[in-house]
């Protein structure tokens, strides 16, 4: 088994490429040992030492280091954890229950709009997002302000800013007049 890396544009997160499929829909982001519980994978990468996130998408998955490891030093350990995860035919994820990765829920007078910025963010942010390792899901719209989580790579990035104000906002805005702001959220 060959597993390929990406640098990603978080210097804390790195984007591992197994060659096979992690989840067959949605996402799954772990932002620690006790909520990888579900996934023998995720507590097999937690395993090694100043891992501090984990992230899955549909054929990568996205580590985030601690700010005192090192990934000449942690990384090895990280390609051992998948590897040995594939070889033992153990799933991804355990239990009843889908993967996240999908947006919130929004019903009510703005239904039309959010309708379209779901859109646009699967059409147009989120498949840029997860060559950078990450991934992007509506969390909410309120009086022109939109709402988005940030996972993965994407979460906690020195660019994410940018890409929100100058990216993202910049779309939404250009397509759907009512869009005055877009905002992060916490998880």
């Amino acid at each position: 088994m060959f597993i390929q890396t990406e640098s990603t544009p978080n210097p804390a997160t790195l984007k591992f490429l197994p060659g096979q499929t992690v989840l067959a829909t949605g996402t799954a982001d772990f932002a620690s040992v006790e909520a990888a519980a579900r996934s023998p994978l995720a507590r097999r990468i937690f395993a090694a030492d100043g891992v501090a996130g984990v992230f899955f998408g549909t054929d990568f998955v996205t580590v985030t280091k601690a700010d005192s490891a090192n990934w000449d030093h942690i990384k090895p350990a990280i390609l051992g954890a998948i590897m040995e995860h594939y070889q033992s035919g153990a799933p991804v994820m355990e239990g009843e229950g889908k993967p996240e990765g999908g947006h919130a829920a929004h019903d009510g007078p703005d239904a039309d709009i959010v309708k379209q910025i779901k859109e646009l963010l699967d059409t147009r942010v989120r498949p840029a997002v997860a060559q950078d390792g990450g991934d992007i899901t509506f969390h909410g719209f309120d009086r022109g302000v939109v709402y988005l989580h940030m996972q993965g790579a994407c979460a906690g990035c020195p660019s994410s800013t940018l890409t929100l104000k100058m990216g993202i906002e910049n779309l939404l805005r250009h397509y759907i007049p009512e869009v005055l702001e877009v905002r992060p959220v916490a998880a």
